[in-house]
Formats: structure tokens, C-alpha cells, sequence
């Protein structure tokens, strides 16, 4: 009886060892703030962006999302519990003062930021966020099928995908870019497209498509594609910004 006690107990102990060493192992879940207002034109996709922000973040287990419009969640006690803040905005955001300093604190402060497709037509009027984010929106000429390569196929934020592909979305053109300290991943092939269109602006740098930065002690990552809802469901695209956001969160090198 005494020996069947034992090991019994022991057989507990085990599995409270099992058990503990299992929970310690769990990843921890990251914390992402998606802010989706918009004081310029408002694509038609936000909806279904903050959707698939959400689902990815459910499916992979990697982070909780909260979706805002509110400029009132910006603020240095309200910030401190995310890890991420994602931008799919335009224009001119009602941020205060002290928001705009409180949330480039935050960044600069070692957290993250994931921009995606307008989120560089915002802010035109505050430096600082040019700065941070790397550029901003200078027209679409092109809206059809395109090339895309790949800049660094050995980045995990874009070598799963081929060294080249192609997608039918609205690219960018970026102006003001910080091209000395950013760290390009994607760029638009210029042999895909007319470079004779209206509004063609040939700038040294090209036409970067994704890319990250650094900002302070934070993590920035952008990529300008997501204007049209068969991108937001394409899985290339998904998985990019699920990597993009593992990055900037500094789960991923």
C-alpha cells in the first residue's frame, strides 16, 4: 500500500512538473493597438482590415488586437498596455500635443510600429511621424498588375515569398524618403509598368513597397500594398504582415 501511495504521489509530482514546465514554455501574448480613423479618403477596405488583423492574430496566437478610432487612446498609461501600434489611416489626425508626444515616446521607447498601405498619407503636417514611418504617399499612378522584388530574400519578413511576383494593387509612390537609415524588402520592378503615365515621378531610390526602420530603441515596419480587398485576402499578403508584426513586437531578428 505504502509503494502504491508513493507512486502515486510521485506520478502527481510528475505531472505538476509537466504542467509547469508546459505553461512556462507558452509564448506570451502580444498586445497590438490597430487605430483605423480617417480624416482623408477612407478606402474601402478598412472594415475588412481591421478583420484580418484581428484573425491573424487569433489563428497564430501571436497577439490580442483592439481596434480604435479614438485619438483618446494615445496616451503615455493607456499605451503602456500594447506592444504594437498599427496604423491604416489618412490625413490629419486629431492628436493633441501630448498624444503625438506620447506616442512617439512609446515607439522611441522600444515598442512597435506596423504601417500598412495609407498610413503614409497621414501626418503631413507633423515631421516627427514622417520621420518615424520613413516617407510619405506622393501619388498612385499605376493600379493593375505588377511586379514586385524582393530586396532581401534572406529577411524573414519576406523570404518565403519567390524573388519575385506579382499582384494586382495600387502602388505608391513615396516621397521624402528616408533612404539612408531604412532598410528596404520590397521595390516595385520599373520594367512592369509604364514610366511615361501622368504623374510618373523617377526618384533615385525607385519605388520602395516595404520596408523597416528603426526609431529610437521601436521597430517600424511599413508596406503601401492593401489598397484593394483581394490583396487584404491574398495569403502572401497576410503572412507578410503577420511577420511584420512579429518583428516590430521584437519576437522576430
Amino acid at each position: 500500500m505504502r509503494k502504491l501511495i508513493f507512486g502515486l504521489v510521485a506520478l502527481v509530482f510528475l505531472l505538476l512538473q509537466f504542467a509547469s514546465a508546459g505553461l512556462a514554455e507558452s509564448p506570451k501574448k502580444g498586445k497590438l493597438l490597430m487605430m483605423t480613423l480617417t480624416k482623408g479618403f477612407r478606402h474601402q477596405t478598412v472594415e475588412l482590415s481591421e478583420q484580418i488583423v484581428t484573425e491573424i492574430g487569433d489563428k497564430s496566437g501571436l497577439y490580442e488586437t483592439t481596434v480604435t478610432q479614438d485619438v483618446g487612446a494615445f496616451t503615455r498609461d493607456n499605451l503602456k498596455n500594447y506592444d504594437v501600434v498599427m496604423f491604416n489611416t489618412t490625413g490629419e489626425l486629431p492628436f493633441t500635443d501630448e498624444e503625438k508626444k506620447d506616442f512617439v515616446d512609446f515607439i522611441r521607447g522600444g515598442k512597435g510600429f506596423v504601417g500598412v498601405h495609407s498610413a503614409i498619407d497621414t501626418f503631413y503636417m507633423w515631421p516627427e511621424f514622417g520621420e518615424m514611418i520613413g516617407g510619405y504617399f506622393n501619388n498612385h499612378p499605376w493600379h493593375e498588375m505588377v511586379t514586385v522584388q524582393v530586396e532581401d530574400p534572406q529577411s524573414p519578413l519576406v523570404g518565403f515569398l519567390a524573388p519575385s511576383f506579382q499582384i494586382n494593387d495600387e502602388i505608391y509612390q513615396v516621397s521624402d524618403f528616408q533612404y539612408k537609415d531604412t532598410h528596404v524588402l520590397l521595390r516595385l520592378d520599373p520594367g512592369s509598368v509604364d514610366l511615361k503615365k501622368p504623374g510618373v515621378q523617377r526618384r533615385h531610390y525607385g519605388w520602395p513597397i516595404a520596408w523597416t526602420r528603426s526609431f529610437g530603441k521601436g521597430r517600424v515596419y511599413f508596406n503601401s500594398l492593401g489598397h484593394d480587398e483581394w490583396v487584404w485576402k491574398d495569403a502572401r499578403y497576410q503572412k507578410m504582415l503577420q511577420a511584420g508584426i512579429e518583428w516590430a513586437m521584437g519576437k522576430m531578428k
